[in-house]
């Protein structure tokens, strides 16, 4: 069978020889002793032994990874893990358990020739006395073929079972992570921000070039969202540009498979929103747009929710708190809120968010506000649009992005069926053409004229009225314009 396609239940109806690695000295007579009571067990006799001796077992599983290169043992060894944690993930602590701790692993770990030859570089590193580190130091030092060199299986669960050990090592009373740095040990050794330096290459590796066509990427963006909230984990990922790697799989999903790899992949952006140089990049990508479309068409509430996290820890950074405006969060957000959900704590989070975004609108200037209105397309006979101040003062703002203002304007008179929108579109055509010196030909070069003689013939006579007022000035210009009623 393809290694790549394998599964965990396969792996481990093999018989694995262990009494002869015991002769060949591989393992010891009390780890033979070990594998003979849990291999091939119930899974509740299992559990028994891993409750009662579990660290034992830890120990010796990892020497079989140091020391025996077969590839069906390894696979066969990180199967029991990864049945071990799935069954019960917090076994994970097992690998940080304090007996561990001085236990006489000290030896140089070398890379095999065949890393060498390809190009991987090596870490130089010396086996930390714990158990735990053990592990680490062979997934990414002298066998480093586990996640660079194996098949997909190996890689698979070297990826999942590196994740949980990583995430579940114990935090120093300062909060800080503890390094992976013997206690007793003199020497600068290998730190686990080494380790978890070296997962982020090879998690990045995966998404450019996945070793598994429709494996290989979900599985890199689980693990990421496992240790994205290590801080050493941010910065490595954006240091390896990997944020931009994210933003192509933020998009509407409807399969069960497609939603939770959108999901997971919205919660690494929402941790990564927690990160300063991770929002520089988010600013300058297509995360944000991305995500609102997402949002606007989504009913998984676990995707709502990371998503709306997301846009409330974005709201105060640069200019996050317009662009949401720009995209018409504040009417999505309104649609969200009338919509029913078990989570509580949602509805408060979009109460949040919209109240940040009405605070952001009252920040915005005159004109940003008129903006704001005109490419949401909900027109209104707000102060402003009569207000001739306001057109003096901003006059020569229309004239940015190509006069993109003027642009949705005419857009709107083609495209909306609302009557109060088509009457002040046509009216604020009508006021560009008053108060900018080459008014007249730019809404003739706009090709606005067309569309505003049909509105002429609008049913609405608010429409009626100032389709009239906009040809009018059209034709006078705007030395006469002026004398010409509103």
């Amino acid at each position: 069978m393809d290694p790549a396609e394998l599964t965990t239940e396969q792996v481990l109806k093999r018989d694995i020889p262990w009494e002869t690695y015991m002769t060949t000295k591989l393992i010891s007579g009390t780890g033979l002793q070990l594998l003979r009571r849990y291999d091939n067990r119930a899974e509740n006799v299992r559990a028994q032994l891993l409750d009662d001796d579990g660290s034992a077992y830890v120990k010796v599983f990892v020497s079989i990874l140091r020391d025996i290169s077969k590839e069906e043992t390894v696979e066969y060894v990180l199967a029991l893990i990864d049945e071990m944690l799935t069954a019960n993930p917090k076994r994970a602590r097992l690998f940080h358990d304090k007996s561990l701790a001085n236990e006489d692993t000290y030896e140089p770990f070398l890379m095999s020739d065949d890393c060498c030859m390809a190009g991987i570089p090596i870490l130089n590193v010396v086996v930390i006395h714990t158990t735990f580190t053990s592990l680490l130091h062979f997934c990414f030092d002298s066998k480093l073929r586990l996640l660079w060199k194996g098949n997909w299986f190996i890689q698979e669960k070297s990826c999942k079972i590196l994740s949980l050990i990583l995430s579940a090592r114990p935090k120093t009373q300062d909060g800080v992570v503890a390094n992976g740095e013997a206690s007793n040990s003199k020497t600068k050794l290998s730190t686990i921000d080494d380790v978890l330096k070296e997962l982020v290459e090879w998690l990045c590796t995966q998404l450019k070039k996945p070793s598994h066509p429709s494996r290989g990427i979900p599985t890199a963006i689980n693990c990421l969202a496992a240790l994205l909230k290590e801080p050493v984990v941010r910065s490595s990922f954006v240091q390896a540009d990997g944020v931009k790697l994210l933003i192509p799989l933020i998009c509407p999903a409807s399969t069960q498979q497609s939603i939770q790899l959108l999901y997971e992949t919205c919660l690494c952006v929402w941790l990564l929103s927690y990160y300063e140089p991770a929002i520089e990049y988010l600013a300058t990508s297509r995360a944000l747009p991305r995500l609102v479309d997402v949002v606007r068409s989504s009913t998984k509430e676990k995707v709502v929710r990371v998503i709306v996290l997301t846009f409330r820890n974005l709201l105060s950074k640069g200019t996050f708190g317009a662009q949401m405006v720009d995209l018409g969060l504040p009417h999505i957000v309104q649609s969200l809120k009338a919509q029913a959900w078990s989570d509580e704590d949602l509805l408060e989070t979009l109460n949040q968010l919209e109240d940040g975004m009405k605070d952001n609108i009252k920040k915005l200037s005159s004109f940003d506000k008129y903006k704001q209105e005109v490419l949401l397309g909900h027109l209104d006979w707000s102060p402003m649009h009569k207000d001739p101040q306001f057109w003096r003062d901003n006059i020569t703002c229309f004239e940015e992005n190509d006069f993109q203002i003027l642009r949705v304007l005419i857009t709107i008179m083609d495209s909306s069926t609302d009557p109060r929108a088509l009457a002040v579109a046509c009216f604020d055509l009508s006021q560009f053409i008053q108060h900018h010196p080459a008014g007249r030909v730019i809404v003739n070069d706009l090709k606005a004229k067309e569309r505003v003689m049909k509105l002429m013939n609008h049913e609405s006579a608010e429409v009626t009225k100032n389709a009239l007022l906009c040809i009018q000035r059209l034709f006078l210009g705007a030395k006469y314009a002026s004398f010409l009623q509103v």
